[in-house]
């Protein structure tokens, strides 16, 4: 029951989200676009942008592809997808933990920087493994340990709350995504460091990206006042000479095939 209040509350945080997720989103715009030149080079596929968003990449593939679908949680993401791009795509408002699709109807799964708010992970990774052809692909980014180590460590110098996501490590990936039915057969990891004009600057663009739901946390609601600011004192140590706040995004992106059978 947790787990379904969880994603009632990532849904409509990412709702809230969706007009100031394009402006957001520089993170996103980079890994989806880092993973074009994986996808398949033929355009009879029938293709699932996985967590599509405000459908920036979905209008994208649907250029390339014969047929794509757009899934999302979000109804606010999907009714501006909808508004706001311009190819024939099918939107669908559906979860991934249960895809709204029959088994083996789509070629190439495509997602982007979405699966590290799935948890448990194994249980999308079945519902994408079931939804895929024999020998189709699942092409994915996703942040793991070391995301946002700046945040995390500025905000261990106040309390032992939890303030920024627990990531999975490359290693819990790889044994998820390789079993008997399936096989990474390609994969790379990135640190991403993107520059900030304050703190308060990055707490924006986390809220403008729907990133500000923590499962775990025990203090619910904002950090006090007296926190933030130890906090922010705290992210001065790793302030640039010019005055930029750095905060690293590690990126895990990579290529699985389903194996017959």
């Amino acid at each position: 029951m947790a787990d379904a209040e969880n994603r009632v509350k990532i849904a409509r945080s990412f709702g809230v989200a969706s007009k100031s997720y394009d402006v957001s989103a520089r993170l996103q715009r980079y890994t989806g676009k880092h993973l074009m030149p994986h996808l398949p080079n033929r355009n009879d596929l029938t293709v699932l942008d996985l967590g599509s968003g405000t459908g920036f990449f979905t209008d994208i593939l649907g250029s390339k592809y014969q047929q794509v679908l757009g899934l999302d949680i979000s109804r606010e993401m999907l009714k501006y997808a909808q508004n706001n791009r311009t190819q024939d795509i099918k939107w669908l408002e559906g979860d991934a933990y249960h895809l709204p699709l029959q088994d083996k109807c789509i070629d190439l799964v495509y997602s982007n920087l979405m699966i590290q708010w799935c948890d448990p992970l194994s249980s999308v990774l079945a519902e994408v493994i079931r939804v895929l052809k024999p020998g189709g692909l699942f092409i994915f980014s996703t942040l793991i340990e070391g995301t946002l180590n700046e945040l995390k460590s500025s905000w261990a110098q106040v309390d032992n709350d939890q303030h920024v996501i627990d990531f999975k490590t490359a290693d819990e990936l790889t044994s998820i995504f390789n079993s008997a039915q399936s096989k990474l057969i390609e994969h790379q990891v990135k640190d991403i460091v993107l520059e900030y004009e304050s703190v308060l600057h990055l707490a924006h663009e986390l809220k403008g990206l729907g990133a500000n739901q923590i499962p775990k946390k025990t203090n619910k609601g904002l950090a006090g006042k007296d926190k933030w600011q130890k906090m922010t004192k705290s992210y001065q140590d790793f302030q640039e000479p010019s005055g930029i706040y750095p905060a690293t995004y590690r990126v895990f992106s990579g290529i699985l095939v389903k194996l017959n059978g």
